[in-house]
């Protein structure tokens, strides 16, 4: 009777928790969200036809277009993977870590805003990448942040409250942006392809939104989370890598968390980088796949949000690998996608899945590491999920080579969400065990 008691005064205790209004701290880190999310969501949409736009004007075939987004992609990614954790490391010092994401703000906002003017091909690709790298690298602190503004019984419904947010925020710019570069007279052009102007505009409201929405972040969030500083920090962090390599190690149940977690994030993320590319191949039309991407921002926030109550509910691990069970069958619905209907059902099921699975997986691992150094271990996460953005399409790619249909690609990303499922069961067994200690 004593245990159901205690038992029942903590999960009383965890709702109570999980109830209470938003911080202030807490309303600023979701804004980022909101700011960021506008960024990728151009990056996915309308920059790569800018930038075919420019390379065709360059007499740049379609073919060496792709291979040359694809490459510049790669390099920003790459470039990421190797400096996150050192990064990482050096941020979880006193007051350091604020120091390091408005440095990177100012960079990928900077670069934001010279790619908009670049002359040519050469130099877009040049600012894109530093304006990427920037983007990329706030993400790193951002996420980490997240141990600073909340505590671990709210941290599910905190990480799908910036996730939904920014699925829904991120729609004003990107909406405003698409309604001028399709009905404003600026240009001559009529088609999407020739509203280069208009385009150029469309990235200028992106930056300004970025800028606006991250001054709460600056100005509310402080880290509460620190270790104290010390002469040679740099050298002081790469010792601590070396140390946190081992730990990581050692400790099986974050290991398995993390493998399993490059498993199916990499599913994720190739499912969300190659939607538009799959559904040009089977022949939908390109205003239908940009709808049907603002479709799965829309329905993302409903069941972002969703996720978070319902993790407090079954618990955070099960619903991970809900999402990754639903991911498979979207995969194994993909292979036989057909129609435009059939990609609009797409499109809402990942919708349902999309915010719900990154924002729990961000949260899980904020539980798992230490609070003190969590900028170094997102610093680590970001290398899983940055390999995972890498690893995914070429996998993809590799298998529409050999069978020579991408329908098999998306039916061979199966195997990543059973491999992560596997993963994760492993880590909750280690998890059982100390429990049970």
């Amino acid at each position: 009777m004593e245990g159901t008691d205690q038992m029942d005064s903590m999960k009383q205790t965890t709702e109570t928790s999980v109830s209470k209004k938003l911080t202030k701290q807490e309303k600023s880190w979701i804004l980022y969200d909101v700011a960021n999310s506008a960024f990728i969501l151009i990056i996915t949409a309308t920059i790569p036809i800018y930038f075919a736009q420019l390379t065709s004007a360059a007499g740049i075939s379609e073919s060496r277009n792709t291979t040359l987004w694809g490459t510049t992609t790669a390099i920003a990614i790459f470039i990421l993977a190797i400096l996150s954790p050192i990064l990482g490391a050096l941020a979880d010092y006193e007051h350091m870590k604020k120091k390091i994401f408005t440095f990177f703000l100012g960079m990928g906002i900077t670069g934001g805003i010279l790619f908009i003017i670049a002359p040519n091909w050469i130099t877009f690709l040049i600012f894109f990448i530093i304006a990427r790298i920037g983007y990329s690298a706030c993400n790193i602190f951002y996420d980490s942040m997240l141990v600073d503004v909340t505590t671990n019984e709210r941290m599910d419904v905190l990480s799908s409250f910036g996730y939904a947010f920014g699925y829904i925020g991120s729609c004003i710019p990107f909406i405003l942006g698409i309604l001028l570069i399709l009905f404003a007279p600026i240009s001559h052009g009529e088609g999407m392809n020739d509203r280069v102007i208009e385009m150029k505009l469309s990235f200028v409201i992106t930056m300004v939104w970025w800028i606006v929405m991250s001054i709460p972040l600056l100005k509310n969030v402080k880290q509460n989370y620190f270790l104290p500083s010390q002469k040679g920090i740099v050298k002081h962090s790469f010792i601590r890598l070396g140390k946190t390599f081992v730990t990581i190690k050692k400790d099986k149940k974050l290991l398995y968390f993390i493998i399993g977690y490059f498993f199916y994030i990499d599913g994720v993320y190739t499912i969300i980088s190659m939607a538009t590319t799959y559904g040009g191949e089977v022949g939908i039309d390109s205003i239908a796949m940009i709808l049907a991407l603002l479709l799965t921002q829309f329905v993302a926030f409903p069941f972002a949000i969703l996720s978070g109550k319902l993790s407090s509910k079954f618990g955070t691990m099960k619903m991970i690998k809900f999402y990754i069970i639903m991911y498979a069958g979207i995969c194994i619905y993909g292979y036989g996608l057909n129609t435009e209907m059939e990609f609009w059902i797409l499109a809402v099921a990942v919708g349902m899945c999309q915010g719900g699975i990154q924002a729990l997986s961000r949260s899980q691992f904020g539980k798992l590491v230490p609070k003190n150094e969590s900028s170094e271990y997102f610093g680590f996460f970001d290398i899983f999920g940055k390999f995972a953005d890498f690893f995914g399409p070429l996998l993809l790619a590799i298998t529409a080579f050999f069978f020579h249909s991408s329908k098999y690609g998306v039916l061979s990303l199966v195997i990543l969400f059973i491999i992560g499922f596997f993963f994760l069961i492993k880590s909750e067994k280690y998890e059982s065990k100390e429990k049970a200690v």
